[in-house]
């Protein structure tokens, strides 16, 4: 690497562009004779400069103004060449005048790196999930403009501080068309994603600390909704008026008694449908959300509900087992259906695997291992927040222990008397 022989700096003027008198004032700098000018975006009358000290000459006010400024200038441009040197990067003079016009470093701001994160993960993240950090950009950008009032920020201004106010105005903020705030488990989640992005940026030494740092989340435990035997019974049994709410109905209850999400329905075709180990109809699939692969014996009810829609006009176009539904429309007929049905529930689609796992497998005897398995989950721990015992199971299983304490009690008698 070629070592530095010689730095200056010198300010002059541009007397060949001269303009009612008044002329541009430039800093010079040069390295091993390589030279470099930046403007220092003020104007003098030519009369007044002196070449010889590169200032302006008397004692007025505006001289000493602008003869201050220039030293200020000359000062910072000797600290951009001291903080080259010290870094031990090659210094030019060209690089002199990047580092004094911060223009050697990039200045990532947050927005940009949202941009940056949902570009590069678009590829990777299913849409569901891209779909909710875009939502998390969305209260950023409005957290920016009401509480820090400005449209973006630069990345060193991101401290724990930002991220205690942002969690705040996430607690209080009322989303359009809610009529409540956001729940404590919803606020954790945006700042979880917001923390994932701003580890990228720190991964990419975009930043020099991590903000995130000292900060622990927390989640509150939330206990899952599903239909009873009776509820889900009730749902089956009942006859409804228009087909809309049948073929909704009908595909919350295949998935009750599958456990496939409501992607995982809308994508399922005939292929899907093979013959399995024990020689009866299996669902294969991989799960949109996890691509994990799941294999689940088709139940009677799921079967019959297969065999009623083949040859549907709907189906037949999208080329699925059932006609395909917005999950948005899905949930708003679901509520109309709870209430023609009687059931105070807030059902959802979700719902009907929270129902699977609960109502129609473990309350019945399966074994969580195998509920983990039709699931499609990796640990057992995951289907724990999905599936409950029902306190009627734990009644029978109680029973069941209770006959059979008692007949070793009553087999110990009989020996002691023999």
């Amino acid at each position: 690497m070629k070592r530095l022989t010689t730095f200056s700096i010198l300010f002059w003027i541009n007397q060949s562009r001269v303009k009612n008198n008044y002329v541009s004032i430039y800093a010079r700098i040069t390295v091993n004779s390589k030279r470099v000018n930046i403007s220092l975006q003020r104007k003098v009358l030519l009369c007044d400069w002196d070449t010889s000290s590169g200032k302006v000459r008397g004692t007025k006010k505006e001289s000493r103004i602008l003869n201050r400024y220039i030293d200020q200038v000359r000062s910072r441009i000797f600290e951009a060449y001291e903080q080259l040197n010290y870094e031990n990067k090659l210094i030019t003079a060209q690089g002199i005048k990047a580092r004094f016009l911060g223009e050697d470093d990039k200045h990532y701001s947050l927005l940009t790196l949202i941009d940056y994160h949902n570009t590069q993960m678009s590829e990777s993240l299913r849409f569901g999930t891209l779909k909710n950090y875009f939502t998390t950009q969305k209260y950023i950008k409005i957290f920016l403009n009401e509480n820090c009032k400005t449209s973006d920020i630069y990345l060193s201004q991101l401290t724990y501080q930002f991220i205690v106010d942002f969690e705040r105005f996430l607690r209080l903020y009322i989303p359009i068309g809610f009529d409540k705030s956001m729940g404590h488990n919803t606020v954790m989640k945006h700042l979880q994603r917001l923390r994932k992005m701003v580890s990228l940026a720190y991964k990419m030494e975009w930043l020099d600390k991590d903000p995130f740092i000292k900060f622990k989340p927390s989640y509150k435990k939330v206990e899952r909704e599903f239909l009873t035997d009776v509820e889900l019974r009730v749902i089956i049994e009942k006859e409804f008026d228009t087909e809309r709410l049948t073929s909704v109905r009908d595909m919350f209850v295949f998935s009750c008694y599958t456990g496939l999400s409501y992607t995982d329905v809308m994508q399922l075709t005939e292929d899907n449908i093979v013959i399995g180990i024990d020689g009866n109809k299996w669902i294969m699939t991989k799960r949109q959300k996890t691509d994990t692969r799941v294999r689940i014996p088709i139940l009677f009810k799921a079967e019959e509900l297969i065999i009623k829609y083949q040859g549907h006009e709907k189906s037949l176009v999208t080329g699925t087992v059932f006609p395909v539904i917005s999950n948005q429309k899905m949930n708003v007929y679901l509520k109309e259906i709870a209430m023609i049905c009687g059931i105070s529930k807030n059902i959802t689609f979700h719902m009907a695997r929270h129902t699977f796992a609960t109502t129609v497998t473990l309350s019945n005897g399966v074994p969580i291992e195998t509920v983990s398995k039709l699931l499609g989950h990796s640990k057992i721990a995951t289907t724990q927040i999905y599936a409950r015992v029902l306190e009627n199971k734990v009644s029978n299983d109680m029973n069941k222990l209770r006959v059979v304490l008692k007949t070793n009690q009553e087999q110990n008698t009989l020996k002691r008397t023999n």
